[in-house]
């Protein structure tokens, strides 16, 4: 008898429990629609300022934003100049874009260190005599 009621009473749970998680998960990507226009309008008054857009579908788009609605943004990308209309919806993240560092750049910091190193290597023991100097670099 035990065992029927606990059968039934976990059957009724488990059933109310799966209708009440997708409603937690609506309110959820509300709340994350919402934080992301607010990040869009944000990242949108500088019209000049380059953003990262990612999505669900894993795409990335890099460029300026250019058009702000109730329900979608338009970003124009900045080596094409094409213009992408995307969906609140479909967005998993919206930052602004990293200037970091460019690849140009590090070639030239790498190749200083490495002229550096290999000066160091090389002319300390010309100008020192095995130790015996004290001044200088040595």
């Amino acid at each position: 008898m035990i065992k029927k009621q606990l059968a039934v009473f976990l059957s009724v749970f488990i059933t109310a429990v799966s209708f009440a998680l997708p409603l937690t998960t609506q309110a959820q990507s509300t709340n994350e629609i919402n934080n992301t226009r607010s990040k869009v309008q944000t990242l949108s008054v500088k019209r000049d300022k380059k953003v990262e857009v990612k999505l669900r579908d894993k795409t990335k788009y890099k460029g300026y934003i250019t058009a702000v609605d109730a329900d979608s943004f338009t970003v124009t990308d900045v080596k094409t100049s094409a213009l992408q209309r995307i969906s609140y919806t479909d967005v998993v993240d919206v930052k602004k874009a990293s200037g970091g560092i460019s690849t140009k750049s590090w070639i030239i910091i790498g190749s200083v260190t490495a002229g550096a190193i290999i000066t160091w290597v090389i002319v300390k023991p010309a100008f020192c005599d095995g130790g015996a100097q004290t001044r200088g670099i040595c």
